[in-house]
């Protein structure tokens, strides 16, 4: 299992083998049954993302005209999100290097034509712990940046199983998704991508 290190961002490719992928994709499956997938729309303007979202854990994360926020019920529904599968919290125990489980888990879909802008994980309170990004599905275009949104940046294919841990100096990184390779993957039903982040808010 290689072990990339791209602007100190840490890169687990192949982590996950297809078992383990499918097992997950089977339990975010039931879990999104009961907290769907919707699309949030940006800070002020109110155009809405182009990938869907969920969440997991005791808070989940949210875009809406008013900024971006945790709170503890899905946007629409107005209930409490799913707790975090112990198939997640196990690959956070793997990597994280970290002493408290991970409290929220954002789940994103990408269908082939999504795509996410270079931003950093800012909205949580502490930022010792990492974040730690999962891919399954299609691969996607990862692009990874600096300190500043305008540095330098590189890219890497994130396949299905692999795992990102974005942490240390990468913690306030810039970072984001340029495009996904339809039809390289046939885990999901209907292709596209699934991203699970996982992290420690407080």
């Amino acid at each position: 299992m290689p072990n990339l290190n791209i602007n100190n961002f840490r890169v687990l490719q192949g982590f996950l083998t297809r078992q383990e992928q499918a097992q997950i994709v089977a339990d975010i499956s039931k879990l999104v049954q009961k907290a769907p997938l919707y699309r949030p729309s940006m800070p002020r303007t109110g155009k809405p993302f182009s990938v869907r979202m969920s969440n997991l854990g005791k808070l989940g994360w949210v875009s809406d005209k008013t900024g971006y926020r945790y709170q503890k019920t899905h946007p629409e529904t107005g209930q409490e999100w799913p707790e975090i599968p112990d198939t997640l919290q196990a690959i956070w125990r793997a990597v994280a290097e970290f002493g408290q489980p991970a409290e929220a888990c954002l789940v994103n879909y990408y269908d082939i034509s999504a795509k996410m802008g270079m931003h950093r994980d800012e909205d949580e309170v502490n930022f010792s712990a990492p974040v730690v990004s999962i891919s399954l599905g299609d691969t996607a275009i990862f692009r990874m940046g600096g300190a500043t949104r305008k540095g330098p940046t590189q890219s890497v294919k994130l396949e299905s199983g692999d795992v990102v841990v974005i942490g240390g100096p990468a913690r306030l990184f810039y970072h984001g998704v340029d495009r996904i390779l339809g039809g390289s993957s046939n885990l999901l039903k209907g292709g596209g991508r699934l991203n699970l982040t996982l992290r420690r808010v407080g």
